[in-house]
């Protein structure tokens, strides 16, 4: 057993209890163009900016043109991850061929290949912090956080032990290789905007 497996088994929560954390805040009044998830067992609501919007949609269609529209390739759609309540819900998430849901009707972890997370001022905290280690104990291949407010791209590959042992950073305006990952394609950062 490794040191990532003894994290994942003592940390997770049920999804039982996250479930049931999404069911009531269903029930409450969020304001319209805010995104809600659960990181650490804590819940995060930001709200949607035009500038994460386009790096999120830019990301989406350069997934799209190299793997055709049938992948499994999700933004915002809940996934729970390794952790202390982890209901996240990635700004873009891919899947692996094949992928299912679970017997509870979820998506699992065990599934994505890549995530990309778009910082706000908000969410940077989380981004860099307990969502970048969730991803990285999950396993996840390929972790790109786009930063508009440093105007930099970080890739994070070779998950191991809990940590990712490569990060790669680029400045918005320059192309990210991504060829050698399990995307492989590369993405231009020219158009991404900056906060």
């Amino acid at each position: 057993m490794t040191v990532a497996d003894d994290r994942i088994a003592m940390a997770d929560v049920s999804t039982e209890s996250l479930d049931d954390w999404f069911e009531r805040l269903e029930k409450m009044p969020v304001p319209e163009g805010f995104r809600v998830e659960i990181v650490g067992g804590s819940i995060c609501m930001t709200p949607q900016r035009d500038t994460r919007w386009h790096i999120i949609r830019r990301i989406v269609r350069a997934v799209e043109d190299r793997f055709g529209m049938d992948i499994h390739l999700f933004s915002d759609v809940r996934i729970d991850f390794p952790g202390h309540g982890n209901g996240f819900c990635p700004d873009v998430a891919k899947l692996r061929d094949g992928a299912e849901k679970d017997e509870t009707g979820h998506w699992r972890y065990q599934d994505v290949e890549f995530v990309a997370e778009v910082v706000s001022q908000a969410t940077a905290a989380n981004d860099y912090g307990p969502k970048k280690t969730a991803y990285a104990v999950a396993e996840v291949p390929v972790c790109l956080v786009a930063d508009p407010c440093q105007g930099r791209c970080h890739v994070y590959t070779r998950p191991k032990d809990g940590e990712y042992v490569t990060e790669t950073t680029v400045g918005f305006g320059h192309d990210l290789d991504l060829t050698g990952t399990v995307l492989g394609l590369t993405l231009s950062t020219a158009d991404f905007p900056r906060d």
